[in-house]
């Protein structure tokens, strides 16, 4: 064996809203992740999940980056206590790449997937030069709905996700649109 003294870097910006830090992942996220991805609150991502599935989540937010060059963050608190992942995400069974959002229990209703989609939003549209994005929601989760109409999204059709179904699209503005 030869070893190369070669190394794969991957690089998560960090971004910093009014209230939340937008990071990557880390080890001590694991537990309150794990416990989002293992109750039904995780319904809208295919869950819930095992410890052992939700791991290879965790670990697939970092990897995300490095195939794609984009992907989601982990959002804190001031106190740096995890309270959703939310970013961009491209799957192969998506029609193409969206803003997605997932809130723990304990932030839910507090503003954290607004702020910090608008921000991942900001960043696509001024880092990466995408024109538009979506976000696929499940028909009955009305909360989602709210927010990407809330983000100026509308509704422009719908597809069905291998694993979760039928998924509603939202389209968001383009980014000459959005201020």
């Amino acid at each position: 064996m030869t070893l190369v003294e070669d190394h794969t870097l991957i690089r998560i910006p960090t971004l910093r809203t009014e209230r939340f830090v937008m990071r990557a992942p880390k080890p001590s996220d694991f537990e309150a992740y794990a416990a989002f991805r293992g109750s039904d609150r995780a319904a809208g991502v295919g869950g819930p999940y095992t410890r052992e599935q939700a791991h290879d989540s965790l670990c697939g937010l970092v990897g995300h980056w490095q195939i794609e060059g984009y992907g989601r963050w982990m959002v804190t608190g001031a106190d740096d206590t995890p309270l959703g992942v939310v970013g961009l995400m491209n799957t192969p069974a998506w029609p193409e790449p969206e803003i997605a959002w997932s809130v723990f229990a304990a932030a839910e209703g507090k503003g954290v997937a607004f702020e910090a989609a608008m921000a991942a939003r900001a960043y696509a549209y001024t880092v990466l030069g995408w024109s538009t994005a979506i976000s696929c929601v499940l028909r009955d989760n009305t909360r989602s709905h709210a927010l990407a109409e809330r983000m100026g999204a509308t509704r422009d059709g719908s597809f069905t996700a291998p694993d979760l179904g039928e998924l509603l699209i939202y389209r968001h503005q383009p980014a000459r649109n959005v201020a």
